[in-house]
């Protein structure tokens, strides 16, 4: 992991085209800019996780449910 200090208005940048900025700090909290090419996904981690945990549980489906489907010739 890489550790770095900012101060408002500092950012880095990631792969020539994603640019993170502190906007920020109040109450604890850090407030980022992220600017990111449209084809990115960017999520918070909490949500990343979710998608991943439903997608997991997604793929574990009773096979039984496609019985009825017609079989392929």
């Amino acid at each position: 992991m890489l550790v770095v200090t900012r101060k408002i208005n500092e950012g880095i940048v990631i792969d020539e085209d994603i640019e993170i900025t502190i906007v920020g700090v109040e109450d604890g909290k850090v407030k980022l800019g992220i600017n990111a090419p449209r084809d990115k996904k960017i999520y918070r981690k909490e949500i990343f996780e979710a998608i991943k945990e439903e997608n997991r549980k997604a793929m574990k489906i009773d096979k039984k449910v496609f019985s009825h489907l017609p079989k392929k010739k």
